[in-house]
């Protein structure tokens, strides 16, 4: 089955100085370098979302900005294949369902931030479109939530949603996907 890793938004303003720092964001970074690197050795499709907001007064990821840039610690290159979305979904409105038919893709790995919102609307429609999406718990962030005054932490909003998602997903660690694949 062909495989395709889907990177979401390791954008700057995720990260500490941005505009919308995440919880621990470079452990998720460091474990989407060593996807990077297997599907790269394995030349296997890599894509790349960026969230980018066009109003001026755009909060965070706003065109044309550093914090919308994607992450210089992401393997990305003049030749990668980026997707700019404007939604959570990043089906919505895109050429990533087009893409993935294109390469063939019947499955994708899906990475990224944040966990609560991008990823889940990501993974829902990649499993209801049938590409049977596998997420990697560990490459994925958030951030703390607060409802009613009452805040949920970074972790436990990771747990709940990474919970909620084994309805759609198979739900891995880097690792246990790497160990999985080796010997394939």
């Amino acid at each position: 089955m062909k495989q395709a890793l889907v990177i979401i938004d390791v954008q700057n303003d995720y990260f500490p100085k941005g505009k919308m720092a995440l919880h621990e964001p470079e452990k998720a970074l460091a474990a989407i370098q060593k996807l990077e690197a297997y599907f790269n050795k394995n030349k296997l499709p890599i894509i790349y979302i960026q969230h980018v907001k066009e109003s001026p007064q755009a909060d965070f990821f706003g065109r044309n900005t550093t914090g919308a840039a994607l992450h210089s610690g992401l393997a990305a290159d003049k030749h990668s294949i980026i997707i700019e979305k404007h939604y959570p979904n990043s089906f919505l409105d895109t050429s990533l369902q087009s893409a993935l038919t294109k390469l063939a893709v019947e499955q994708v790995v899906i990475t990224g931030m944040m966990t609560h919102m991008c990823v889940d609307s990501t993974t829902r429609a990649s499993a209801e479109l049938g590409f049977q999406p596998i997420l990697i718990a560990d490459a994925t962030a958030t951030k703390t939530l607060t409802f009613a005054e009452t805040s949920v932490s970074a972790q436990a909003v990771e747990t709940a949603f990474l919970s909620a998602l084994t309805n759609f997903a198979d739900i891995l660690t880097t690792d246990e996907f790497l160990a999985s694949h080796s010997t394939q």
